[in-house]
């Protein structure tokens, strides 16, 4: 999908010499694509792309204008051909949620992705709780939000500075760390360098006490009303 299926062939190269029953390949399909006449046809060109015959999850990448109905009739048809193992959705609210888990098939969605850092936390006052009550992972990108304000405000501050040094981590590890404190949540950081894959391990090791929760709170609160939900 992204860079017009380029990320795809990037990938391609990048796992051809690896065993395809050790990876798990996530893909998505785009708005425009989402209809029944031809989201097979845009995964046809994903599989050929990445040289597999199979997407591990296949994520709908936001609601667009094809009836809701129609798009899952199409994922679960997929499912069944075996060219995707799961299919999850990415930029749904709460109440995109619940209306999903009224439609038929609803039900056997994996994931939901959706924006989640120490500056975008608007999924916590509803999204995050119903996503745990219906024991549905969330998946979080944008993780540590690499140089924007919110990176650099971050590591800036000399109290997640203190945090971070007390578990031996940089800030950048920390904010990671404390992305995935909450049950349930998956964090996807973006990655571009092997140290930085290692450096990623590491944070999702750490075990933040109770106080350093709080303290991070004092610095970048919790939401107290809804909020619109983050999309990047």
């Amino acid at each position: 999908m992204y860079g017009n299926g380029k990320s795809e062939l990037l990938v391609h190269d990048a796992i051809k010499d690896v065993d395809r029953s050790q990876l798990m390949i996530v893909d998505k399909v785009l708005p425009q694509n989402a209809y029944a006449a031809h989201m097979e046809h845009s995964l046809n060109q994903s599989l050929q792309r990445l040289g597999t015959d199979y997407i591990d999850l296949y994520l709908y990448h936001w609601r667009g204008s094809t009836p809701l109905t129609e798009t899952i009739s199409e994922l679960e048809r997929l499912q069944q051909t075996g060219k995707i193992i799961r299919w999850g959705v990415s930029n749904f609210d709460t109440v995109d949620m619940r209306e999903l888990m009224q439609i038929n098939g609803g039900k056997h969605v994996a994931t939901n992705q959706v924006m989640y850092n120490l500056k975008h936390r608007g999924i916590e006052f509803d999204l995050l709780n119903w996503m745990q009550e219906h024991q549905l992972p969330t998946m979080a990108y944008s993780p540590v939000a690499h140089g924007d304000q919110l990176g650099r405000a971050a590591v800036a501050n000399s109290q997640l500075q203190e945090i971070a040094a007390n578990h031996n981590l940089t800030v950048m590890q920390l904010m990671l760390a404390w992305s995935i404190q909450p049950d349930e949540i998956i964090a996807i950081p973006q990655t571009s360098q092997p140290q930085h894959a290692a450096a990623n391990m590491v944070a999702g090791e750490v075990l933040l006490t109770a106080d350093e929760l709080e303290q991070i709170n004092h610095v970048f609160p919790a939401p107290t009303t809804k909020q619109q939900l983050s999309i990047l």
